[in-house]
């Protein structure tokens, strides 16, 4: 069989444009895996409560993170792309689960490159029915319909895989060092309900106490459980003292009960606690991107200065870094190589 590697991030519209702006959410939003409602309810709330409005916003957003190039997210996941490619014997692909490139793009090139064993590795380092697992079903049915016979094999959740932690403590390094009062890790937020949607014991998330801490089978897709793995690794790799860390949620849409607590909230209330010097890292992502950059590194900045803080720092995501690219080519090598699992 002939191997092949598909890298796969969730998406950026094409421009800044509204038209562009509003095709990418339409896409996005009507995934019943992010908006969970049923396609009647889904379809009423996209098309006459945030489509008419939305598009603009989120353009004039993106207008303050595009690059000459285009979209951070797609730009830095096409260099990641490059460099894996150059350190990997078997064709290596990109694909956005939104527009483009597309997942239909990607499977047709590994298709014509002859490639009917596949490794598809999502660029979302823990579970989440909104991101992982969506990517992961597309790429199943994208697959399926295009190249009936190839077999594609999915990297699992890697949140507290040493290459991926080291990888981050790396790229924190230079600012950890810088002094701090404050380290704060900001997790893409999820809807309550979506936690409790991927318990597979029904019974565990969010209704045990302390859930997170319990073991339990529905860790192995628990999005809240494997945050906390990956800040218990962090902290113990990067020697990040006892009481000066914490975490909390960001991204949250709509009114229903998300992740808490929330980012905006908490670096609003940071500096009433003493901190005058904080560091953000976002780790649920790989690349620097609107909610990276606009969301935490402009928005957020604000909140916090606005607040009485007095310096901000936000940690770059792993994006171009050597030891990322190391970590993505032992995922590839070990498969490439039949040693799989790892």
């Amino acid at each position: 069989m002939s191997k092949g590697i598909l890298l796969v991030n969730l998406g950026s519209p094409d421009s800044t444009s509204v038209g562009d702006v509003r095709k990418y959410l339409r896409e996005f939003l009507m995934d019943g895996r992010v908006l969970d409602a049923p396609w009647p309810v889904r379809f009423c709330v996209v098309h006459f409560a945030i489509l008419p409005s939305r598009p603009k916003e989120s353009a004039h957003a993106y207008e303050k993170i595009w690059t000459p190039e285009g979209s951070p997210l797609v730009v830095t996941s096409r260099n990641v792309q490059k460099k894996l490619q150059a350190r990997v014997d078997a064709p290596v692909e990109l694909a956005m689960r939104y527009q483009n490139p597309s997942i239909e793009s990607a499977i047709r090139k590994l298709k014509d490159a002859g490639v009917d064993d596949l490794l598809l590795i999502p660029l979302f380092p823990h579970y989440a029915m909104s991101s992982y697992e969506t990517a992961v079903v597309r790429v199943r049915e994208v697959a399926g319909q295009i190249a009936p016979r190839m077999k594609v094999t999915v990297q699992p959740p890697y949140y507290d895989v040493p290459e991926y932690i080291e990888a981050m403590a790396a790229c924190a390094q230079p600012d950890l060092q810088g002094g701090y009062d404050h380290l704060l890790f900001s997790f893409h937020g999820i809807p309550e309900r979506h936690l409790k949607k991927s318990d597979t014991t029904g019974c565990h998330c969010l209704v045990k106490e302390n859930c997170c801490e319990v073991s339990s089978p529905a860790h192995a897709t628990c999005y809240r459980a494997q945050c906390f793995k990956t800040v218990t690794a962090f902290v113990a790799k990067a020697k990040v003292p006892r009481g000066k860390y914490s975490v909390s949620f960001q991204s949250r849409l709509g009114k229903d009960p998300w992740l808490k607590p929330y980012t905006d909230y908490e670096l609003a209330e940071m500096p009433k606690r003493g901190v005058r010097k904080i560091l953000v890292i976002c780790p649920a992502f790989v690349s620097d991107c609107l909610e990276t950059i606009e969301e935490i590194g402009i928005r957020g900045r604000e909140t916090f200065m606005e607040a009485g803080g007095k310096e901000f720092v936000q940690i770059q995501c792993l994006n171009e870094h050597p030891f990322w690219i190391s970590a993505l080519e032992k995922m590839a090598k070990t498969f490439l190589s039949a040693n799989w699992p790892i």
